[in-house]
């Protein structure tokens, strides 16, 4: 089965004992592309340096949660490792209106330099967006902030020409949400997290995304897919999830898309390809 992972922290603390032996394992499970996103200034270097020993991809960003502590300084070195080759895409960024660790004004003035950021790189911008259970406060306000930056106009067209300008990740949220994303030619890329009760749309939406616009992650270490085994490493407790267990979610978007596992890998690979591109 082809396979890529559009989206792995290989560079957190999960990982630091034994990351030879989860890139091997990921290749044996035959992931062939992978992209390592930072979610502050230390972390996007970091990605950057495993990326490198790897040969992966790279994106670089301030998650929600750091938007009110991250400082200027930080800002500007995010800013300046957005120009390397191996940067393919502008985030881990978005809005978190369900764990709140940073105020939403804080949030918002986060996305919005992240998204002018990726217009001015030609770059695409990576989202995060959760909203509290049973609310959509967070989903709404994403697609007015993109709208007002010009993603799904000239602005990005100018920028991106026809490839997807963001991609949402991790997709959580009702299904004329991603409808809304798509209108703008944005990607989505589906995880763990359509396993978990309550994220019945997610199958909808997986049926409705063109297969150039279609991609997949792990978000690892997090939202493991059921079948990850049970334990702990250094750095982390609990399911870790890694790239080699991409193939569980890449099985369930065959079958929600009535396709055969082969054909959709090759279809991922080929939409990865479109979507980050080393600049």
């Amino acid at each position: 089965m082809r396979l890529i992972d559009s989206h792995a922290h290989l560079q957190a603390d999960a990982f630091a004992g034994d990351l030879a032996v989860v890139v091997e394992a990921s290749r044996s499970a035959g992931v062939e592309r992978l992209m390592v996103p930072g979610w502050d200034a230390d972390s996007s270097a970091a990605a950057l340096r495993v990326a490198r020993e790897w040969g992966f991809e790279v994106a670089v960003g301030i998650h929600p949660h750091d938007a009110a502590t991250a400082t200027a300084a930080e800002w500007s070195a995010v800013v300046e490792l957005a120009a390397e080759t191996e940067v393919v895409a502008i985030g881990e960024t978005g809005l978190d209106f369900d764990r709140m660790h940073s105020p939403q004004e804080a949030q918002l003035a986060n996305l919005r330099r992240h998204l002018r950021l990726a217009l001015n790189m030609g770059k695409p911008a990576v989202l995060h967006c959760r909203s509290a259970a049973g609310a959509r406060d967070a989903q709404d306000a994403l697609i007015a902030e993109l709208h007002a930056a010009g993603f799904g106009g000239a602005a990005s067209r100018a920028a991106f020409g026809e490839r997807p300008p963001a991609i949402l990740h991790s997709f959580s949220g009702p299904v004329d949400y991603g409808a809304a994303a798509l209108e703008m030619g944005l990607a989505i890329a589906f995880g763990g997290l359509v396993f978990r009760r309550g994220e019945d749309a997610s199958a909808e939406v997986a049926r409705l995304v063109p297969a150039e616009r279609l991609l997949v992650e792990t978000d690892s270490p997090y939202l493991a897919p059921p079948g990850v085994p049970r334990g702990s490493v250094a750095g982390f407790s609990g399911r870790r999830n890694s790239p080699e267990w991409v193939r569980v979610t890449v099985e369930w978007l065959a079958e929600q898309r009535g396709a055969s596992t082969d054909s959709i890998g090759g279809g991922l690979v080929a939409a990865y390809d479109a979507v980050f591109v080393r600049r």
